[in-house]
């Protein structure tokens, strides 16, 4: 299929890909991907052109395909990922840690594309700028093709967070940290303005990749990690990454499944913090008893994505003390880009894999 393509304003330079670059276009529910080559684009001043080395397919893609969850088509799925920097637009582009990029930089990027400017980003919640873009989210063509990760290259453009990341850890291992282990960093992080968590005991309901992310990140914290879920296996590979029994009621919870906020609410110590990152599908509502939050003292708060400043962390720790940890066993399957659509529906089986990543070129 082809689209039709509105150029962008402003200066442009045009970057021709040879041989030409591969995406996988979605066209609605139950209609298998449509593979469509890009021979080039046009990038923007301060825009990135990324070969894309894996990408790994997220809760948020399987609940797309299914129709569970709204998008517009066409559209490019996918948002984690890690590849390499191959063009830079003329005014080049700098790392979250403020240092140019170059063309060769191993990295992996944020979900969300922000102005920068706008009073929500001006508050530190660039991922609810008022001209929010988001990769993987946004129907092909006003911003070309290249707008997801279910691709050989991705456009990243102006106002997109972007890290480098080591040569030595696997792919696997990285792929996620734009959206997983990002979004564990910021939900970690948030209950951390509250509560210290040195010594402190954290719940965590659900052990996908957010959950058991969040609890190593709770436990190299200082934190005594508990992790729910009905899943016998899942709890197991849970207790890898630093999940044991807790002694007491928790002074943290971080609901990460969207399946037990009720539980969340009434499990969590007197002065406690809920921090709720899992309710991101349509699902029932919740009663609240308000009369119990208050005389508890109990917090809550919500985390939907994250900021540039939990992208750089994230990437830290899975360079540093995240090392001692399986990161790279949570992907269970590897699979060639063409097989897109039987990658959606082996990571969308009972007992699959966390992830299920996708190669270009195998």
């Amino acid at each position: 299929m082809g689209t039709v393509l509105i150029r962008p304003p402003g200066h442009r330079r045009d970057v021709a890909l040879r041989p030409a670059a591969t995406a996988m276009v979605w066209i609605g529910e139950g209609h298998p991907h449509e593979t469509i080559a890009v021979p080039g684009v046009a990038l923007g001043d301060r825009d990135v052109l990324v070969a894309v080395e894996m990408s790994t397919i997220c809760g948020s893609d399987v609940h797309t395909v299914q129709g569970r969850r709204s998008a517009p088509a066409p559209l490019v799925l996918g948002h984690e990922s890690v590849g390499r920097v191959i063009a830079l637009g003329d005014d080049g582009a700098e790392a979250v840690d403020g240092t140019p990029l170059r063309i060769g930089d191993r990295v992996v990027w944020s979900v969300t594309v922000s102005c920068g400017t706008c009073d929500r980003c001006r508050r530190g919640l660039t991922q609810k700028c008022r001209d929010l873009g988001k990769y993987g989210h946004d129907r092909v063509g006003t911003h070309g093709d290249l707008t997801g990760a279910f691709a050989s290259h991705v456009q990243l453009r102006a106002g997109t967070a972007i890290a480098r990341v080591p040569e030595a850890l696997p792919a696997a291992v990285l792929a996620p940290a734009g959206c997983a282990t990002a979004t564990a960093w910021a939900a970690v992080a948030r209950a951390a303005r509250d509560i210290d968590l040195d010594g402190a005991a954290v719940r965590i309901h659900g052990a996908g990749l957010v959950g058991i992310s969040a609890a190593a990140i709770a436990a190299e914290h200082g934190a005594v990690v508990e992790v729910r879920d009905p899943d016998d296996d899942r709890r197991g590979f849970a207790a890898r990454f630093g999940a044991t029994a807790l002694g007491r009621d928790p002074d943290v919870v971080i609901e990460a499944s969207g399946h037990a906020v009720g539980e969340a609410l009434a499990g969590v110590a007197v002065g406690g913090t809920v921090v709720l990152v899992g309710s991101v599908f349509p699902a029932a509502p919740v009663p609240l008893d308000a009369e119990d939050l208050v005389r508890r003292l109990v917090t809550v708060t919500g985390v939907h994505n994250y900021g540039a400043d939990d992208l750089a962390a994230a990437a830290s720790f899975l360079a540093g003390r995240g090392r001692a940890y399986p990161f790279a066993e949570a992907v269970g399957a590897v699979r060639p880009l063409l097989d897109i659509d039987a990658a959606l529906t082996e990571a969308a089986a009972p007992g699959a894999p966390l992830r299920v990543g996708l190669v270009p070129g195998r």
